[in-house]
């Protein structure tokens, strides 16, 4: 049983859980300060706090829903299996390794094509446009060699 796989998936410098407590320690010093501000008379500041921190919160949370955003591919004898996942839902397609074409991207905003039997799916949104052209020839290589 022949096998090749890859993963692709975005360079995330922080983990969810990790950004969860990055926001309660910005939310902690945060409203903290506001609050003493708010005990000398300038209570506006407290608005202001709790703004800024839901404002920070939405985007942190848009950060952390797309952050185990992935490409799976793999290889198995007769068959190559494409998923994609994103915001936890999964879209899977099996194609034929022995009729799937690898479109190369020829700009920096395309990604890589696998079309086979009339199905199309696209590849490589977190990769840069060398590591596209990369992956793409690569992939061509691993199908030529399983048929």
């Amino acid at each position: 049983m022949n096998r090749q796989e890859w993963t692709l998936s975005r360079n995330c410098s922080i983990s969810p859980r990790q950004l969860a407590l990055a926001y309660a320690a910005l939310c902690f010093m945060s409203l903290l300060v506001a609050t003493i501000f708010t005990v000398h008379g300038a209570w506006y500041v407290l608005g202001f706090a709790i703004v800024e921190v839901s404002a920070v919160g939405w985007a942190f949370f848009i950060y952390a829903r797309h952050a185990t955003d992935r490409e799976h591919i793999e290889l198995v004898d007769d068959c190559l299996v494409v998923e994609l996942i994103q915001i936890e839902r999964i879209r899977q397609y099996k194609l034929n390794p022995h009729r799937t074409l690898v479109d190369v991207p020829e700009s920096p905003d395309e990604l890589i094509g696998l079309e086979a039997n009339g199905t199309r799916v696209e590849v490589g949104r977190f990769l840069t446009e060398q590591k596209k052209h990369e992956f793409a020839h690569e992939l061509r290589r691993a199908l030529a060699s399983a048929k």
